[in-house]
């Protein structure tokens, strides 16, 4: 159900990756009490007119009552994946998440939301709350593919950017398909040819000054330390 209060968009749910760290689908797991991605769901649904999930194990996903679409071009990483599920949407923009992300800030959410009508792409910058280096195959060159990246190809994590936490219009869609044709897969390899608006880290702050909105649980390292944080929280309620 949307919030009347905000522009209209859909909202993403991105499910389609291997969870080879993990080493079985994150997504499920349970996470206080319930799979990961159905507190995900929970966060980005009253934000957003319609929600669908991106996973090509769609009798999985069916249980959690929102449309699952799969991948139009199979193979094509986080690019490939926001790219059909704003194929997909109904509305003119759309908000993009990853399952495996269980601290959305719902402000900070509202935020982005409000920006978008005027901009292709709403994206925020703030460092990785996991303190993680960035590898430069995290920027989608296909599987394989030892090609050298030049330096003016930079990648998103190299930036403190999180395209997997942004805002998308439909005037992304070709070049976003151009870009999956010719195998670059960086998040951010399109931007130049949209208007793009980054979220500073100054304004992150206002919502999310610890940046857990951003963090993933990529492994299970990652997912235990999501847990302590959630218990330490409930602690201070």
């Amino acid at each position: 159900m949307n919030d009347d209060s905000l522009p209209r968009v859909s909202g993403i749910i991105l499910a389609g990756g291997a969870s080879q760290r993990m080493g079985r689908d994150k997504a499920l797991i349970d996470f206080g009490g319930a799979p990961l991605i159905a507190r995900v769901i929970e966060r980005v649904q009253p934000l957003c007119a319609e929600v669908m999930i991106v996973a090509n194990e769609r009798d999985a996903y069916a249980p959690f009552g929102v449309p699952v679409i799969g991948d139009v071009y199979p193979g094509k990483g986080s690019l490939g994946g926001i790219f059909s599920g704003l194929q997909a949407a109904r509305e003119s923009h759309a908000l993009a998440v990853a399952c495996d992300m269980p601290f959305l800030n719902a402000a900070l959410l509202r935020y982005l939301i409000a920006l978008a009508p005027s901009f292709d792409v709403v994206i925020p910058r703030a460092p990785d709350p996991s303190g993680k280096t960035p590898r430069s195959s995290r920027g989608g060159q296909p599987a394989g593919d030892k090609t050298p990246r030049r330096a003016d190809q930079p990648i998103a994590k190299e930036s403190n950017l999180h395209p997997m936490h942004a805002i998308y219009s439909k005037n992304c869609l070709p070049a976003m398909h151009a870009r999956l044709l010719a195998g670059d897969l960086r998040l951010v390899g399109f931007h130049a040819e949209v208007r793009v608006r980054v979220v500073e880290p100054a304004e992150v702050d206002q919502f999310d000054p610890p940046h857990l909105s951003f963090f993933n649980a990529n492994t299970p390292e990652d997912l235990e330390r999501a847990r302590v944080l959630l218990a330490r929280a409930a602690n201070d309620v």
